[in-house]
């Protein structure tokens, strides 16, 4: 009779070995827990992110400060040829009035059609 009882204790201990094995799940790691390597490997992947993020803000810096650069001499350029374009236009108003300008020489090396000697 106490081997009996021994057997059923035994039964009763293993059926509830199982039931709680059931409840956990499979074997191994539980879900949501990290190993001290995958922390560090989860941190170092968020500290790469973040240089990269830093690189690339100033990789735009850059590039802005370029097209910047880029839009102010084309400004300048612009100016340049509206004042040329100005004084072309009085001199062409001077020579259809048949009133020649008195530098035409000085206008013609301005524009580089005549070289200076």
């Amino acid at each position: 009779m106490a081997e009996m009882e021994m057997q059923s204790n035994k039964m009763s201990i293993a059926e509830e070995t199982q039931a709680t094995r059931k409840e956990c799940g499979k074997r191994g790691r539980k879900p949501g827990r990290k190993t001290s390597t995958e922390k560090l490997d989860i941190k170092a992947k968020l500290e790469r992110s973040r240089q990269s993020a830093r690189e690339c803000r100033a990789r735009k810096k850059l590039r802005y400060q370029y097209l910047e650069e880029l839009v102010a001499d084309r400004e300048k350029a612009v100016v340049a040829l509206r004042a040329e374009l100005e004084r072309l236009i009085q001199w062409n108003r001077q020579s259809n009035e048949n009133n020649t300008p008195i530098n035409n020489d000085q206008l013609l090396q301005e524009i580089g059609i005549l070289k200076q000697e």
